[in-house]
């Protein structure tokens, strides 16, 4: 008896463009969140008689939001590696208050108060991680008992009271792109900032199909990338166009520059380094991970401080734009940024998430709330119906993955491009098990996870 196996054929058409999506179950899914983000702006677009897509309120939502997606892109490690943070706002408000009163009181300036609030960050991730790593005390109840220590601190320090900022620090929260000395009726700075991303998205294209080709997978069709490559050019200058075409002193806002580089270092961190797979290696499966040399009590340690420093640089964005330090500051950060992550489809499991996808996820929670308002629904609609978004985006991936299937997208995708390019057949091509290699050193502190009993 022979088997015979018949390679699967392209059909073409909606089977091609599934590729510009990336054509895997995570990829297909985070794009189906940036189709429900296009959908919401344009809905509120319409809504609002074109208010939503206006340069002021686009510049308007990425000051007002700039320091939460800042927290998300942090957030995404700490929930990939099944840890959750509860401190962020906390932490944010309590470094914000140290660094208003360092330039306020002690007269220091204001660099060196960026510089004492990113130790000071650190300095609390430090104590965090050393309580989740190494002596296994679960991240929740850590962050829990740190979100209530930084909030007193806060209050301690600023004696529940406000504390200004001089103008030249308000600069990181509050300012904009400058002008140059050039007689155009846009910022110059601010296209060239758009330029430069239809640059990457040029070269990132250009990249993946050259590595496709070295690694022997067939690429997408030359026609699917052009597609790809013009639209989110397109959309990419469009946007720059906005916010370059503003109020007159206005342009991209220098707390959006701050947040784009973050997500480019942290992309890069995350995709491209030994570091980043380790996260998603403990996060995926820590014994595993442990038993194949990984020191996932360092992974834990190094992540939780790392969310802690870009706390701190969220809270210094805030007092910044706020031009003083309060003791309200930080408050339901923390829920804004876990909802973002969740949104931008991390698992609730760990193992799961993008730093692109947090973005993502924290612009349709940022759309939402700032077209609820511009239609003049109240606080408690717009409470509500943001709970009704994260409820129903983790329920959505909590049933999938219960059913064993793909993103609701991934199945519309595979009902129309053929049963060759569904994502069963792709994981049913995985295999079963991955055989764990043991530690070369049987003193590895790590070869166990933290909270795990040593024999």
């Amino acid at each position: 008896m022979t088997t015979e196996t018949v390679p699967s054929k392209s059909n073409g058409g909606i089977a091609d463009l599934k590729k510009m999506f990336g054509g895997g179950t995570s990829s297909l899914r985070q794009f189906g969140i940036l189709f429900s983000l296009i959908a919401i702006i344009v809905v509120f677009q319409i809504w609002t008689n074109g208010t939503t897509l206006s340069p002021q309120n686009l510049i308007n939502v990425v000051s007002q939001q700039s320091y939460i997606l800042i927290l998300a892109i942090g957030m995404v490690m700490v929930i990939i590696l099944g840890h959750i943070d509860l401190s962020v706002g906390s932490v944010a408000a309590f470094v914000g208050i140290i660094v208003a009163k360092s330039m306020d009181d002690w007269q220091v300036p204001w660099p060196v108060a960026i510089g004492i609030g990113l130790v000071v960050g650190a300095l609390v991730g430090a104590w965090q991680g050393l309580w989740v790593a190494y002596v296994g005390v679960p991240a929740f109840i850590v962050t829990l008992a740190g979100m209530l220590i930084f909030r007193g601190g806060n209050q301690w320090i600023g004696q529940s009271t406000t504390t200004p900022v001089p103008p030249e620090y308000s600069f990181i929260g509050s300012g904009y792109l400058p002008e140059l000395p050039i007689a155009v009726n846009f910022n110059v700075l601010t296209m060239l900032l758009g330029l430069i991303g239809v640059g990457w998205v040029f070269y990132n294209e250009y990249r993946l199909r050259r590595q496709q080709q070295r690694i022997g997978v067939e690429p997408a069709p030359l026609w699917v990338s052009g597609v790809k490559v013009v639209l989110l050019s397109a959309a990419i200058l469009w946007a720059a166009w906005l916010f370059a075409t503003g109020r007159p002193g206005t342009s991209f806002p220098i707390s959006g520059v701050i947040l784009l580089v973050l997500v480019v270092v942290y992309s890069f961190i995350t995709n491209r380094t030994v570091f980043g797979r380790h996260i998603y290696a403990v996060g995926g499966n820590r014994m595993a991970a442990a038993l194949s040399g990984v020191k996932d009590r360092r992974v834990d340690f190094l992540v939780m401080m790392n969310m802690s420093i870009l706390a701190a640089v969220a809270g210094m964005i805030y007092v910044g734009r706020a031009t003083a330090s309060g003791p309200q500051d930080g408050n339901g950060w923390e829920l804004d940024a876990i909802a973002a992550v969740f949104i931008g489809g991390a698992a609730v499991s760990g193992g799961i998430g993008t730093v692109i996808g947090s973005i993502i996820g924290g612009l349709v929670m940022a759309f939402l709330n700032n077209g609820l308002q511009l239609i003049g629904a109240g606080a408690d609609a717009i409470s509500i119906t943001k709970g009704l978004v994260l409820l129903f985006a983790v329920a959505i991936d909590v049933v999938s993955k219960r059913r064993g299937g793909p993103s609701i997208i991934g199945l519309f995708m595979r009902n129309f491009g053929g049963k060759d390019s569904g994502d069963k057949d792709t994981k049913a091509a995985l295999p079963e098990t991955v055989p764990a290699v043991a530690p070369t050193s049987v003193s590895n502190e790590s070869s166990l996870p933290a909270d795990l009993p040593r024999q």
